[in-house]
């Protein structure tokens, strides 16, 4: 069986990459289809496999400006050749599903979010003020274009089993596509976040993560800067410049250079883990919570999936005084956490279940169509 991966671009590796890599080594034989690609910005079990790339990989600065051509990005992915494959497994928050197969092929989608850019995230892209004018006319005008292209392809004579990353986008995808979706809980590394010895001094909280829109960290910086607490804040992106702007003296910027073990020692020290955005399922307060350390979560999107009153503490309102509330719930020791039910819990959200369940879904998946191919040939 002739196994092909297809994601939508290969030029780093966060959470999306990562579930790539666990269902690439399920199938060590497969070759990769990606739009655009960087060999020297993944990971090495990754870039061993044989890759095939689309023709925007021969535009100027396509592994950096590859955003910049969400346009022709459907028509470079039904371009590309799998008509040689039995098997297809798509990892796609864009434009990867829309591959084209060929027939008497099985297609299993991993939707991390129907396409973000057009469906339910955006205005956090292209509503006001977050974008120059000529760009937020041409998203509106691309938009219903988008989503008709986005729906036809995700049906299922292109794609025989849609999977969710959460009962969240399970919904979404629904919404979108009117179909449903199996639902598969994406993974932490439980071996590169460990909790600290007991007695470690806890004394700021945490945030980890893009300087997107819709991850709030505006929303937190405002918190912590009226509740004059200390929050360190890792990552970088679009939004910087006028982040770090709006930082007062208890918050500290450490950007995004720092080592996974330095991370993973920040996370074992914080008094808690800020999350204020709204994810589609969200890896860091599973980090978090495998470092033994509490959450601090706005009550929306795939974090209610995880999070429990055990393990975190929920805010309901997305404002600087809902947050504030919820942190001082900390503060003044009105909730306490314990370490070990907070690993106990991150331990549930395994690699090798995630691997398990993932390859139960695609072998149903073959399962039925063989049995579809022998029901027509019995009529025969």
């Amino acid at each position: 069986m002739k196994v092909a991966l297809v994601h939508d671009w290969l030029v780093g590796m966060r959470g999306g990459e990562a579930v790539l890599e666990a269902i690439a080594e399920l199938y060590p034989q497969a070759e990769l289809f990606t739009l655009v690609y960087d060999r020297n910005a993944i990971s090495r079990p990754l870039a061993r496999l044989k890759e095939h790339t689309s023709a925007l990989q021969r535009l100027p600065s396509a592994t950096r400006r590859y955003r910049h051509f969400l346009p022709f990005m459907p028509w470079a992915i039904e371009r590309m050749d799998l008509s040689g494959f039995d098997l297809i497994v798509s990892s796609s928050h864009c434009v990867a599903k829309g591959v084209r197969k060929a027939p008497g092929a099985v297609h299993v989608s991993y939707v991390h979010a129907p396409m973000r850019y057009m469906w339910f995230r955006y205005d956090d892209y292209f509503g006001p003020g977050k974008a120059f004018w000529p760009v937020r006319l041409a998203a509106r005008l691309l938009r219903p274009y988008l989503q008709n292209w986005d729906r036809r392809v995700s049906q299922a004579d292109r794609v025989d089993t849609l999977v969710g990353n959460s009962r969240f986008i399970a919904d979404r995808i629904r919404e979108a596509y009117g179909r449903e979706a199996e639902v598969v809980h994406p993974f932490v590394d439980l071996e590169a976040f460990r909790p600290a010895p007991a007695g470690t001094a806890r004394r700021n909280y945490l945030m980890v993560g893009a300087f997107a829109p819709n991850k709030r960290v505006d929303l937190a910086i405002e918190a912590f800067n009226r509740l004059k607490l200390p929050l360190v804040i890792v990552g970088s992106g679009q939004d910087e410049r006028k982040l770090r702007r709006m930082g007062g003296p208890t918050i500290d910027f450490l950007g995004s250079r720092l080592s996974r073990s330095a991370i993973a020692d920040l996370y074992a020290k914080s008094k808690a883990f800020i999350f204020p955005g709204v994810e589609d399922f969200g890896i860091t307060p599973l980090e978090a919570m495998a470092s033994g350390t509490p959450v601090v979560a706005y009550a929306e999107g795939g974090v209610l999936e995880t999070v429990t009153p055990e393990t975190g503490v929920f805010f309901s309102e997305p404002t600087p005084e809902s947050l504030m509330e919820a942190v001082l719930k900390i503060e003044r020791g009105e909730v306490s956490f314990d370490p070990a039910t907070l690993r106990a819990r991150a331990e549930g959200f395994s690699r090798e279940r995630f691997q398990r369940e993932i390859k139960a879904v695609i072998e149903r998946a073959l399962g039925a169509r063989t049995q579809a191919f022998s029901g027509r040939a019995a009529l025969t």
